[in-house]
């Protein structure tokens, strides 16, 4: 699974992690939210740079990150 940064709509993440939309939009969602790992745009679920560094991936280049 790969969106090289961009924002992604609930239906996408929910199929692409096989959980129904309810938990992630229930459960997940909100501590991702509270942790700043995640932000949620106009666009979709977005992750952050301190989401990737969590995972301890690169942020990809391009659009700076307003969500800290």
């Amino acid at each position: 699974m790969k969106f090289e940064g961009k924002p992604v709509g609930l239906s996408t993440l929910s199929v692409a992690l096989g959980e129904e939309q309810e938990t992630i939009e229930s459960v997940v969602e909100p501590f991702l939210l509270r942790t700043g790992l995640i932000a949620r745009t106009s666009r979709g679920r977005q992750a952050t740079d301190a989401g990737y560094r969590h995972l301890g991936i690169t942020p990809p280049k391009g659009e700076p990150d307003i969500f800290g």
